[in-house]
């Protein structure tokens, strides 16, 4: 177990930014983390759990209390059953799974970040979300300072949403547990649009799982959501926010001023979200307000490939990033009446 006092944040975040903690600890067992845990506790020093740091926004100030980077390893596959350590890398994990033949989480490869955090924000993309394959989740309980496995329906999950990040200060998480599918090496059934098409077959067909993990990261690429250390495009947390789910009266009303700003013949992006809900296009609305791809003048600005990911040029502070992001959220409000929402997690700051 690694100490460190008045240690840098920035580096240990996608974004880059954030002032020091007064202590970090780098631990590579789960006894080691809940032994830092539960020293915090019973000392009442505030904790900030970091993983792979890819949805997090880290005050200028930086974090006054203990900084715990969880850096446990463990990648055990048995059949279809696959157990992660919460600290090993995603993207390759991901990667593992589909050299073996599996299906189920090929289309999330290239999402930054380790698995611990997955089940925390029901981490997604193109068509896969990690709450259709967890089985479930082994995390300390702070509350009752002990282990606890809780299974997949017991974890509360949601569109970017899950009981860990509903109770943020109770679970620690250790180990994710996936049951995955042995499809003779083919995907799962492709459920994203863009997938397909790019892929030159229909919605719902199955295709190589290393071919739709390829495309995928080809695709991820191209808008700037691969990890780069050399492309300011990718100094950022993936996308910022979350694609707004609206209710039947919020959605009416969004189409009406749609209309109103962009004309009768305009149809903006919808897709079902369960009884009386209706999801649309977060990138849609921020282009659509007038925030392009590249929009900024300093140092903190939209990616030149996508518009949902906000970027650090090189030189920003979290306040540029967040006088960005509230400058994008307030347009949005302003053109459509609908607000939008931070996925990353902020420390020390707020939206």
């Amino acid at each position: 177990m690694q100490e460190l006092h008045d240690a840098p944040l920035a580096p240990l975040t996608t974004f880059r930014l954030g002032g020091p903690a007064t202590r970090l600890v780098t631990a590579t067992t789960d006894d080691e983390v809940i032994a830092v845990v539960r020293e915090a506790d019973a000392s009442g020093t505030p904790l900030l759990i970091i993983g792979g740091g890819s949805n997090l926004v880290i005050s200028d100030k930086g974090f006054e209390g203990t900084a715990l980077r969880i850096a446990t390893t463990g990648f055990r596959l048995d059949g279809t059953r696959l157990e992660l350590a919460a600290g090993e890398n995603w993207s390759d994990a991901v990667a593992r799974t589909v050299e073996a033949g599996l299906a189920g989480i090929e289309c999330m490869a290239g999402v930054p970040g380790s698995a611990g955090a997955t089940p925390i924000q029901n981490v997604g993309a193109y068509g896969q979300e990690v709450s259709a394959t967890i089985t479930e989740v082994v995390a300390y309980d702070r509350r009752a300072d002990e282990v606890v496995t809780i299974p997949n329906a017991d974890c509360g999950f949601s569109y970017r949403h899950s009981r860990f990040k509903q109770d943020p200060t109770r679970f620690v998480v250790l180990r994710v547990r996936f049951e995955l599918e042995d499809a003779g090496g083919l995907s799962a059934p492709l459920k994203y649009p863009e997938t397909a098409r790019t892929l030159g077959v229909e919605a719902g067909e199955r295709v190589p799982a290393a071919t739709a993990r390829e495309t995928v990261l080809k695709l991820r690429a191209g808008k700037g959501m691969v990890l780069d250390a050399e492309d300011h495009d990718t100094w950022s947390a993936g996308s910022f926010f979350t694609n707004p789910i609206l209710t039947e009266a919020e959605h009416a009303a969004f189409l009406a001023r749609a209309a109103e700003r962009l004309g009768p013949d305009v149809t903006p992006p919808a897709y079902p979200a369960g009884d009386g809900f209706t999801k649309t296009s977060a990138a849609w609305l921020i282009d659509k307000a007038g925030f392009t791809k590249g929009y900024g003048a300093g140092p903190a600005r939209i990616s030149t490939k996508h518009t949902l990911a906000l970027t650090n040029r090189g030189g920003a502070t979290t306040e540029d990033l967040l006088a960005l992001a509230r400058e994008v959220r307030d347009g949005v409000f302003a053109a459509f009446g609908v607000t939008l929402v931070n996925e990353p997690v902020t420390v020390g700051v707020s939206l």
